[in-house]
């Protein structure tokens, strides 16, 4: 009987620790505020895996494109199994219905227009994702952490990722200019130093090119990515048939400074421009390091 009694005295103690949560915190749709600490969390953009992985916490469902490699594996090692709810871009309603979440993270670009469908399921987190830069990813999981009772966690987490990319920055050369870019069939895309990517090379201390049209990222053409000549040039490849594998067999391809001293390099497309978070600005920076400073 006394056993019993401890067990209900216990219960009703993390009970009451977790009714004491009530946490606010401002987001894309203004104040956010949640009573308790969250236990089944649904998220709809690969970022906010990766803030739930840096804290230990498993989301019940990832908006993972029907796809668990979309994860990077930094970031699979870090959660339970989870269930899929479709498409980052198009998630389904009744495959999150269906986890009975209590607590969902959305995208303040991609989700804006079902945000009020997700209302009516459980109180949604509105944050930038999908048009976030670097320093506003950050911010994210800082409020992430704050959400789901892990505030310190977080808070010990980011100092060590602060860390390591201080150190990684300093096996880096100086003064070094690299353009990073994706290739698909018929367009070539700068990730210019206002984008996530760009973002995370400048915390490297490396020289990035500045944003075109005031836009993060830019289509440029052949002439116009010779005008910038870069150092290096580092490419993710969406397909294998990519305009810069046509561009390579283009005469003025070799005036380029990157071509000339060997310094153009393919990236993945999945860590350096799809994912982004705490593991993925490390998994850019390990390859950066790795990329430019190989014999």
């Amino acid at each position: 009987m006394q056993q019993l009694l401890r067990w209900l005295m216990m219960g009703c103690f993390i009970a009451s620790a977790l009714n004491a949560h009530a946490v606010t915190v401002q987001d894309q749709h203004g104040t956010f505020t949640i009573e308790k600490v969250p236990q089944r969390i649904v998220v709809l953009e690969l970022s906010f895996a990766d803030a739930l992985a840096a804290v230990a916490v498993s989301p019940v469902g990832i908006a993972d494109d029907n796809d668990p490699q979309r994860l990077l594996p930094e970031v699979r090692q870090q959660l339970q199994p989870w269930q899929s709810v479709g498409l980052r871009a198009q998630p389904s309603l009744e495959a999150i219905s269906a986890l009975h979440p209590d607590l969902i993270i959305a995208d303040s670009s991609r989700h804006a227009t079902i945000y009020a469908a997700l209302q009516r399921i459980a109180p949604v987190l509105l944050l930038q994702s999908r048009n976030e830069t670097y320093a506003e990813n950050l911010q994210s999981a800082a409020i992430i952490g704050d959400v789901v009772g892990k505030n310190t966690e977080m808070q010990q987490r980011l100092a060590l990722h602060q860390q390591r990319m201080h150190d990684a920055a300093a096996k880096l050369p100086p003064n070094t200019s690299v353009l990073f870019g994706t290739s698909r069939e018929n367009q070539f895309t700068l990730h210019s130093s206002a984008s996530y990517t760009g973002g995370v090379l400048m915390a490297l201390g490396i020289q990035v090119p500045q944003s075109v049209n005031h836009t993060p990222m830019t289509v440029l053409s052949l002439e116009q990515l010779l005008a910038i000549n870069p150092d290096w040039l580092l490419v993710a490849h969406y397909r294998d048939e990519s305009i810069v594998k046509k561009w390579q067999q283009d005469p003025l391809w070799s005036l380029m400074k990157a071509d000339q001293q060997q310094h153009i390099r393919s990236v993945d497309s999945n860590s350096w421009a799809r994912a982004r978070g705490l593991f993925a600005a490390e998994k850019i920076a390990s390859d950066t390091v790795t990329l430019l400073t190989a014999p």
